[in-house]
């Protein structure tokens, strides 16, 4: 055997993995069918902006150790993720918070918040048993029709009353001023775009791109003892059990001659008539000046087999779907599946790095 891992993904779970596996003097080869390193994470420059190919991507953490070892790669700026929302013209501060409650409402202190937030919750149940119900629970009905139900139906393709309560039951609502979108102690956007990061992941590393494992797996696997795969489990298995459930996105990417089209990075569009959840202005992400500026509207899409995998819909039937290749992959534990979809759960970038990482020491220390 030609290598000690095989590795299927140049994402961060991928890419950390042969980084630190690498330097522990291991040989690895990664594959990745995509014609780039990075997973949903590449940046691309356009006009000298750092486009955000596969969505917006704010780096948060409160884990000092993670914020270290990213720092290492590069640069973070201070950029704070605080998006808008528009809602038929209206313009709203998220998360909720008293910007918001002030604006809808004409209200200046959180007792006159948390007063309309109780007169609006109704008769919402004490036990929500969907979306809708848990949203009314937590804001009342005007925050739910004008903030959340467009724009969760779109994003999930379905009524909120089909949607499991779950989804919501963090949704930020805050009673002060506050318009930072995380609560995480550090947080912001590498200064050369992501790409640059995975470039000196992957240093040294053999690496294959535009390869996709499973039509070459014949080759490919025989060539290492062992495997991490970060692809759809499912797909692994040639959907044995049937496929798991996702939603997809599609992107519409556009270069304008202007300097600035909407003045923050991320503005979602809130109610069901528009087809797109949100739009990216990717300089905003970076304080850019360029003389022209980059756009992306972001479109939900069903998923189908061949489509992209975006978001996991962990509800009850899925993640039983789930549990029954977790319990087919176990039977061959010289590979090991990792990340959002080898384990068919959201992740933020920082959980993903930690869940790598964690594995390292699993496997090498």
């Amino acid at each position: 055997m030609n290598y000690d891992y095989l590795v299927v993904g140049a994402g961060f779970f991928g890419a950390v993995f042969a980084y630190e596996a690498n330097r522990r003097g291991k040989r690895c080869l990664v594959v990745d069918k995509r014609p780039h390193i990075g997973g949903n994470c590449y940046t691309e420059t356009v006009e000298e902006i750092h486009v955000h190919k596969y969505g917006a991507h704010i780096f948060h953490t409160s884990d000092r150790e993670i914020w270290d070892f990213v720092n290492r790669f590069a640069s973070f700026n201070n950029y704070i993720n605080s998006p808008i929302a528009n809602y038929k013209g209206e313009i709203y501060n998220l998360p909720f918070n008293m910007n918001t409650f002030s604006k809808l409402w004409g209200i200046a202190t959180p007792a006159e918040a948390r007063a309309k937030i109780d007169t609006q919750r109704g008769d919402a149940p004490a036990n929500p048993t969907n979306l809708e119900e848990q949203a009314l629970s937590l804001v009342g009905r005007d925050i739910y029709e004008k903030l959340v139900k467009g724009y969760t139906e779109k994003q999930w393709g379905c009524d909120c009353t089909d949607l499991p309560a779950f989804i919501i039951q963090r949704l930020p609502v805050r009673f002060t001023y506050d318009n930072n979108y995380f609560n995480d102690r550090f947080q912001g956007i590498p200064e050369g775009g992501y790409t640059p990061i995975f470039d000196q992941l992957l240093a040294g590393i053999d690496l294959r791109l535009n390869c996709d494992y499973l039509a070459h797996r014949e080759e490919l696997r025989p060539l290492a003892e062992r495997m991490i795969y970060t692809g759809p489990i499912d797909q692994y298995f040639g959907y044995r059990f049937g496929p798991l459930q996702f939603r997809s996105l599609r992107f519409d990417t556009q270069v304008l001659e202007e300097s600035n089209f909407q003045g923050n990075a991320v503005v979602n569009y809130t109610d069901r008539e528009t087809p797109f959840t949100r739009i990216i202005e990717h300089k905003h992400f970076a304080f850019g000046t360029q003389p022209k500026t980059v756009v992306t509207r972001e479109y939900p899409a069903d998923w189908q087999i061949g489509a992209e995998p975006y978001y996991t819909v962990n509800d009850a039937p899925n993640n039983a779907l789930y549990q029954q290749y977790a319990a087919l992959a176990a039977q061959d534990p010289s590979v090991i599946f990792g990340g959002r979809l080898g384990e068919y759960k959201y992740y933020d970038m920082d959980k993903v790095i930690a869940s790598s990482l964690k594995l390292i020491l699993q496997e090498l220390d």
